[in-house]
């Protein structure tokens, strides 16, 4: 392992606690904050929305607020979690992006999102997981990052390879969703591949 992993060992934690707020030409990622309560359950509460993604649709804007303070008990402890992702124009929370898991000996991460139906193909979704992207290389320093999406869902995986991610392969009935295993497609992209492909720019 070079030197240069060793130290994104020592330093992830505290990023993690203080996770700063990232910029794109329409969105800014940040914290989730209590603020963004409405917002949140807006989106969280469309059955659309949930279809996708491994929990189940918001019932009251109480369960939004739980897991509000779930991700904030993320950050205090210096856990990978996720960005809020905020519509500069609007200045509303529209989904979220982060980590489902960060493996510091392995130099390695996988990515997670959800996006307001409203943002639905519209670009925001790619944008936000370049900037994510980016920061996994430029700021934690990873070698690995990857993603995955059920296979019901293709337009995920269009997201994922306009980002410069490859496509693994299938993975079995593996994961579990609303009581069903589903099969999922594996992506990836590694350090050389952005750096050398220009991604950075």
């Amino acid at each position: 392992m070079t030197d240069e992993f060793s130290s994104s060992m020592i330093d992830m934690r505290d990023i993690f606690m203080d996770l700063p707020v990232l910029e794109t030409e329409h969105l800014f990622l940040r914290k989730v904050e209590k603020s963004d309560a409405r917002d949140f359950f807006e989106y969280a509460s469309d059955e659309e929305v949930a279809k996708h993604v491994l929990w189940y649709a918001h019932q009251s804007i109480k369960e939004t607020r739980r897991q509000i303070k779930v991700l904030q008990q993320q950050y205090r402890h210096g856990s990978p979690a996720s960005f809020a992702i905020i519509d500069k124009k609007s200045g509303r929370m529209i989904g979220t992006i982060g980590y489902m898991w960060v493996s510091s000996v392995d130099c390695s991460a996988e990515i997670g999102y959800s996006l307001s139906r409203e943002y639905w193909n519209r670009g925001f979704m790619t944008e936000a997981l370049r900037e994510i992207i980016r920061f996994s290389f430029d700021i934690l320093l990873l070698n690995r990052v990857e993603a995955q999406h059920g296979t019901d869902n293709p337009a995920s995986g269009k997201v994922m390879e306009k980002c410069g991610m490859k496509k693994e392969g299938i993975l079995r009935q593996r994961l579990m969703n609303k009581g069903k295993l589903i099969d999922t497609a594996l992506y990836s992209i590694l350090r050389d591949e952005y750096y050398k492909g220009g991604q950075q720019l």
